[in-house]
């Protein structure tokens, strides 16, 4: 016959999973769902059979035609435009650029930029000791900064934080490479590859350091047991 302590525990261990996969399906939600992340990669797709069928010119106009497409189809279905719209700016700013300097290769620039800026940008929180897995989780999560008075929570964070480090360091690494080599074709490929799988990989490591992070600070009673 179980006891009241232990329905308690077990009560508290199921709100604990409760609130772990709220908190991931809210992060889901907000880059557009399942649909926002094929939706994200079509653009791409666009513009490099574009590119390689017609030239600059259309790979250009295939991807703004897409990106504005998904827009609309998401505005039709009442469904959020704002992954949408984030993705419209984004296409729009590249073509821009590669329009600009004629180079349909320099329509993955900003990104590959971009790549290195989060890598330094991941590696110096950790540095600082704010490591930004850690920021941002709790920040989303609204727990504040509890878990930077325990050494062993921003050690796991230290460690989610470091994964995306490496994993926005590698986007840099490749495709820097194959901007160099123009090739085109396999950036666009390394692009998707290396975007929301690689990301989602990250993700899963940040879930883990919070999961760690909260049984920790639950064990030290740095943390209520209404707040997991």
């Amino acid at each position: 016959m179980k006891t009241a302590g232990t329905h308690e525990a077990a009560t508290d261990v199921q709100a604990q999973r409760m609130a772990g996969h709220q908190t991931q399906t809210s992060a889901l939600d907000r880059m557009g769902g399942t649909k926002g992340l094929v939706y994200s990669v079509l653009p791409v797709v666009a513009f490099v059979a574009g590119n390689s069928v017609r030239g600059l010119t259309v790979g250009i106009i295939s991807a703004a035609a897409v990106a504005t497409g998904i827009a609309v189809l998401r505005l039709i279905r009442k469904e959020s435009i704002q992954p949408a719209l984030s993705g419209l700016f984004g296409v729009a700013v590249a073509a821009g650029v590669s329009w600009y300097t004629g180079s349909a290769k320099d329509f993955f620039l900003i990104g590959i930029w971009a790549s290195l800026g989060g890598a330094v940008l991941f590696l110096a929180s950790v540095l600082v000791r704010w490591p930004l897995a850690g920021v941002l989780w709790n920040t989303a999560t609204s727990k504040g900064n509890v878990w930077r008075s325990d050494k062993r929570s921003r050690f796991y964070y230290d460690v989610a934080t470091l994964v995306l480090a490496a994993i926005f360091g590698a986007r840099f690494v490749v495709q820097r490479w194959l901007y160099d080599s123009d090739e085109v074709g396999s950036l666009g490929f390394a692009k998707i590859a290396m975007g929301y799988p690689l990301l989602g990989l990250g993700l899963l490591v940040v879930a883990w350091a919070a999961r760690c992070s909260n049984k920790r600070l639950h064990a030290v009673g740095l943390l209520a047991a209404g707040r997991s």
